[in-house]
C-alpha cells in the first residue's frame, strides 16, 4: 500500500474535525485536528515519511496523541476513531458541514430537528420552507443555503468535483522558493525564475512554471525530480522535468538555451490576455513572437533574446513590469513612439506606516509594546492600534470603558517608544444598518478609526452599500477596511457597489484599505486602481495579529498595489508622520 500524501493526510484530519464537531465534541479537540490539517497541507516534505522515522512531532502542533492516529493511517489506511464516528453520521451529513454558512453545529440540528441529511435534502426543504421556522433559522437561512448550494454545484462543474486546485499565493511561493534555492544552489545552474501568475504576484496560483539554463540541463531536471521536496515526477526529460510536490502544487521546470531565456521567461509570465495583445501588436509590424524567439516576416530571421527587455525593446515597447502584464492598457502606457508612459510602482521600501494591527487586547498574539518594537525594527514612523471593537474580537460583553483603557495603555506606550507615533485606534464594526458598535463621543477620543463589515454578509447589494457609505459619511471613520469581506479561493465579496462606495470615499476624504493579508488583499486591484483614479487615499495595511505579520502582509499588499499601477504618492502612508497626521478625516475636520 502506497503511502497517503500531504493532501490525503491533510484531508482526513479535516474530517476528523468535523466529524468531532459534529458529535459536540470540545472544541480545543476540533482545533487540534483542523490545524494538523493545516500544518499537513502545508509542508515540504513528505508526512508519512516522518511518521514512519518517528519524527513527525517535529512539525508544529504534532503531539504523541496526533502521531497516534497517523501510525494507524500510514500503517492500515485509516483512522479508527474516523471510522467510528463516520458510522453515527449519514455521510451526507458531513458533506453539509461544509456548506458556508452552515458548519457542523446547524448541520446537526437540521439533521436531528428536520431529519436533513444531505445537500440534496437541504435544498428540497429550503424550497419547501420548512427551515424557516426552525429556532434560530428564518427565511433569509433559506434563501442562503439555496445560493451557497447553486454556488457549491456551480463550482464543482467548473473544475470537475476535484477541487479548485489552486493555492493562495502566499502558500504557493512558500512552495516555490525552496525549490528556487535548490535550483539556484546547483553547480550546473546559471539562472533560475519563476513564471507564471506567481511572477506577477496573481491572488491564487495553480501550478508553478520556473525557467533556467544550465550546462547540463539534464541533470538540473533530475535534481529537482529526485528532491525530498517531490511527491512525484510525471515527465523528466533532457530539458526539464514535470513534478508534485508533498503540498500537491504541479511544477513544470523548463531548462532552455541561455540566448532563449528572455523569450521563454517572457512567454511564460504571461498573462494569457498580455500574449496575446503583443502578438497581435506584433503582426501589424511584421512580426511573428513566441517562446522560441521573434520571427521578422522581411527577413525570415528569428531574433532570440537572453532578457525580456530585449523583447519588449524589439517589439518597441519599454520594459513592463510582471505586475503590470494583464492587458490593461500597459502596452500603450510603454510603446517607445509615443506612449503615455508606465508609472513608477510602488514598493516596500516606501512604507513609512501601518494603519491596521491587532494585540492580545483582541485576537492578537503579541502585546502593544512588541508590536511596536517590531513596527519600529521595519523602520516605520507610525502604527496604529485597532483591536477589534464591542461586538468583534473583544467579546460582546466589553463596555466602552474597556477601550478607554485601551487608549491610556496605547498612550503610555506611545510614551515610552519616542522613535515611533502609537495612534490608539480601533477597527470598529459597522453594523447593519451602517452605525458604529462604539458611541460617536469614544470614537472622537480615539487617533484613528478604521471601519469595517465583519458580520451579516449576506444582505442585498443596494443594502450593504447604504450601510458602508453610512461608515464612510462618520466624521470619526478615516478608513474603510478590507472593503468586499472576500477570502480567496475560500469566501467570495458581499454585493456591493463599489463604484458608488468610490464615490463616497471621494467625497468625503475618507481612504480604502489594501488588506494585506494574503487570504484578502482586499481591495483588490482592479478596485484600488479605480479608487486611485477617483482620487481617494489608498493605504496598504497588513491587518497583522501578530509582530512578523506586519512584515509578511506588507508584501501582499504592495503586490496588489502594483497590480492596481500605484504610485507611493497615491498612497497615503508611504508619507512621514508629520505628512500623514493631517490627513486624517478627524484633523481636518478641526477635531
Amino acid at each position: 500500500m502506497a503511502d497517503p500524501t500531504n493532501s490525503e493526510i491533510a484531508a482526513a484530519f479535516d474530517e476528523l474535525g468535523d466529524l468531532y464537531e459534529l458529535d459536540g465534541a470540545i472544541i480545543h479537540r476540533v482545533v487540534a485536528y483542523r490545524n494538523a490539517a493545516k500544518v499537513t497541507r502545508d509542508a515540504s516534505v513528505s508526512v508519512a515519511q516522518l511518521t514512519r522515522e518517528g519524527r513527525v512531532t517535529e512539525l508544529p502542533g504534532i503531539g504523541a496523541t496526533l502521531e497516534t492516529k497517523l501510525v494507524a493511517l500510514v500503517e492500515t489506511g485509516a483512522i479508527p476513531q474516523a471510522e467510528r464516528l463516520r458510522a453515527k453520521f449519514p455521510a451526507g451529513l458531513l458533506e453539509m458541514t461544509r456548506l458556508p454558512g452552515l458548519g457542523p453545529k446547524r448541520a446537526r440540528r437540521l439533521y436531528e430537528e428536520l431529519g436533513i441529511d444531505s445537500l440534496e435534502a437541504l435544498e428540497t426543504a429550503a424550497r419547501q420552507q420548512r427551515i424557516r421556522d426552525l429556532r434560530g433559522f428564518g427565511a433569509r437561512a433559506e434563501e442562503n443555503f439555496l445560493a451557497a448550494i447553486a454556488r457549491a454545484t456551480a463550482d464543482a462543474e467548473a473544475r470537475g468535483g476535484n477541487g479548485s486546485g489552486r493555492f493562495v499565493l502566499d502558500r504557493a511561493l512558500a512552495i516555490a522558493e525552496p525549490l528556487l534555492e535548490l535550483l539556484r544552489a546547483h553547480p550546473t545552474s546559471h539562472q533560475v525564475e519563476l513564471a507564471g501568475s506567481a511572477r506577477r504576484w496573481g491572488e491564487s496560483v495553480k501550478d508553478l512554471d520556473i525557467i533556467a539554463t544550465a550546462d547540463d540541463p539534464r541533470a538540473l531536471a533530475e535534481a529537482l525530480a529526485a528532491s525530498d521536496l517531490v511527491e512525484s515526477t510525471a515527465g523528466l526529460g533532457d530539458n526539464g522535468a514535470r513534478v508534485r510536490t508533498h503540498s500537491g502544487m504541479g511544477v513544470d521546470l523548463k531548462v532552455v538555451a541561455p540566448d532563449q531565456f528572455g523569450n521563454v521567461l517572457q512567454h511564460f509570465t504571461g498573462s494569457k490576455e498580455h500574449n496575446v495583445a503583443l502578438r497581435e501588436a506584433a503582426v501589424k509590424a511584421g512580426l511573428h513572437v513566441s517562446e522560441y524567439g521573434i520571427l521578422d516576416d522581411a527577413s525570415g530571421e528569428t531574433l532570440r533574446c537572453a532578457t525580456e527587455q530585449e523583447v519588449y525593446a524589439k517589439l518597441g515597447y519599454a520594459y513592463i513590469e510582471p505586475e503590470l502584464r494583464e492587458n490593461r492598457g500597459e502596452l500603450q502606457a510603454a510603446r517607445l513612439d509615443g506612449g503615455s508612459g508606465l508609472p513608477e510602482l510602488i514598493t516596500e521600501a516606501d512604507v513609512k506606516g501601518d494603519l491596521h494591527s491587532h494585540t492580545t487586547a483582541s485576537d492578537g498574539k503579541n502585546e502593544i509594546e512588541q508590536m511596536a518594537e517590531a513596527a519600529q525594527a521595519l523602520g516605520y514612523e507610525y502604527l496604529a492600534i485597532t483591536d477589534h471593537s464591542a461586538s468583534h474580537g473583544f467579546g460582546d460583553d466589553v463596555s466602552p470603558q474597556q477601550l478607554e483603557a485601551q487608549i491610556e495603555r496605547i498612550h503610555a506606550a506611545n510614551a515610552a517608544f519616542p522613535g515611533i507615533e502609537l495612534l490608539a485606534g480601533s477597527e470598529v464594526n459597522i453594523l447593519p444598518d451602517g452605525s458604529l458598535d462604539y458611541p460617536d463621543e469614544l470614537l472622537a477620543r480615539l487617533d484613528w478609526v478604521i471601519a469595517s463589515v465583519h458580520s451579516s454578509f449576506s444582505l442585498g447589494e443596494a443594502a450593504m452599500t447604504e450601510r458602508v457609505i453610512a461608515a464612510i459619511d462618520h466624521p470619526s471613520v478615516d478608513a474603510i477596511g478590507h472593503l468586499t469581506g472576500r477570502k480567496i479561493e475560500a469566501r467570495p465579496p458581499y454585493a456591493l457597489d463599489v463604484t458608488r462606495v468610490i464615490e463616497a470615499a471621494a467625497r468625503t476624504g475618507t481612504m480604502l484599505e489594501i488588506n494585506g493579508a494574503p487570504d484578502r488583499r482586499d481591495l483588490n486591484d482592479v478596485h484600488a486602481r479605480a479608487a486611485a483614479q477617483a482620487g481617494v487615499l489608498i493605504l496598504v495595511d497588513s491587518d497583522a495579529h501578530r509582530t512578523r505579520t506586519l512584515a509578511s502582509s506588507r508584501r501582499y499588499g504592495i503586490a496588489t498595489a502594483r497590480r492596481a499601477w500605484l504610485t507611493a504618492a497615491q498612497v497615503a502612508n508611504t508619507r512621514s508622520w508629520k505628512e500623514f497626521a493631517p490627513l486624517r478625516k478627524r484633523v481636518r475636520a478641526g477635531g
